[in-house]
């Protein structure tokens, strides 16, 4: 079904297949790697990889050990380890990863934090300080 390149979940190693003609409404969690070839509507969490494939479209939340995009995301994404773009990508949401990789041609409008484990979600949830001339602590302007 699948063949083993870099960013590519192999047959035996996919748990659930959303297939092209199925929407899932609601909150989709499972425990091994899921392919979703059709539409997703809420929130999708699993603890293994997570492919989207080139005709999916999926309004969610995501939460995943791995994620290869080569559909339609508009959510967040909260990924262990590498998220990955391919040139046919529409992610509109946040990202968090250690490790991200973008194709020429896919399109990202959010905000990406990569890096190792912890630290990229520290940066997002930490206010960013600075001195003023009375040396009060107050939140940078941007």
């Amino acid at each position: 079904m699948f063949k083993k390149e870099e960013g590519e979940i192999k047959e035996g190693e996919t748990e659930t297949i959303i297939g092209p003609s199925v929407k899932v409404e609601g909150d989709f969690h499972g425990e091994g790697s899921i392919v979703v070839e059709g539409q997703v509507n809420g929130t999708l969490r699993t603890n293994q990889n997570l492919k989207i494939g080139t005709n999916a479209k999926i309004k969610a939340d995501i939460q995943a050990a791995n994620v290869f995009i080569a559909g339609e995301v508009k959510g967040n994404l909260q990924i262990k380890e590498r998220a990955e773009l391919k040139s046919t990508a529409k992610v509109t949401g946040d990202i968090v990863t250690k490790i991200i990789s973008i194709e020429t041609g896919a399109v990202l409008n959010g905000k990406c934090t990569s890096g190792n484990e912890g630290t990229a979600e520290r940066e997002i949830m930490k206010p960013k300080i600075k001195n003023n001339r009375n040396n009060i602590l107050r939140k940078e302007e941007f």
